[in-house]
């Protein structure tokens, strides 16, 4: 195992279900290990934070091993300046719309999508993980819980619709999960200033047509 100063590097943190636990830990050199629970998280989202947290505990190990102060690990770890007020706005109004969208009452949560669907309620973020591993659907996460978009749900079948995998395939790396859910949200004038999530079931030929009409640019830019 890699260490620094006897405290582990990002690398070496490993992620899994609570069942993988032993085999996780076995063949680790360390006299303590650290287990976060990270409820609904899917594997690509316990493998982002892993990354992050392992980084924390490297700076931290640094830091506490040359007996630094307290208020010298707090400087550590805040920024080298503070934000520019320009940044500081373009913080507040993305803040503003996350919170607009997630208020907006068009997402449902794993155990809601397993009680619709009918999955085991042992494990309810087991299929919608698959789905979102598939590029089936997409989630937002808040506060350790993923978050599925409602109008993605076919309403017969509590499975996604076929329209939102197209849409997320067809943007690829041109949009993360939050902008899928701005793009979804927001007025389209493609659409007659409709927003696409309105019209993904009924008319789904349209909300790809309006894909392809926001692609082209970036294609022949």
């Amino acid at each position: 195992m890699n260490a620094v100063h006897g405290y582990a590097d990002a690398a070496s943190i490993k992620t899994g279900s609570p069942r993988d636990i032993p085999r996780l830990v076995k063949g680790m050199v360390a006299d303590q290990v650290l287990v976060i629970p990270l409820g609904n998280a899917t594997p690509e989202r316990a493998s982002e934070i892993a990354l992050t947290v392992g980084q924390v505990v490297q700076l931290v190990g640094q830091n506490l091993s040359r007996q630094d102060s307290l208020e010298d690990l707090v400087l550590a770890l805040l920024p080298k300046r503070p934000p520019e007020p320009t940044q500081l706005r373009a913080l507040a109004m993305q803040a503003k719309a996350r919170n607009a969208i997630l208020n907006s009452g068009d997402w449902m949560t794993a155990k809601q999508i397993a009680e619709v669907a009918q999955f085991s309620a042992s494990n309810p973020s087991a299929q919608p993980s698959k789905w979102k591993r598939e590029k089936r659907i997409f989630s937002l996460m808040h506060r350790s819980t993923d978050y599925y978009p409602a109008y993605g749900m076919d309403p017969g079948t509590a499975r996604p619709l076929k329209a939102l995998g197209e849409v997320i395939k067809a943007f690829g790396s041109a949009k993360d999960d939050w902008g899928l859910a701005y793009w979804f949200s927001s007025a389209n004038s493609f659409l007659g200033g409709k927003r696409p999530q309105d019209l993904l079931a009924s008319d789904p030929k349209a909300v790809l047509a309006a894909v392809q009409d926001e692609l082209e640019p970036v294609a022949h830019g």
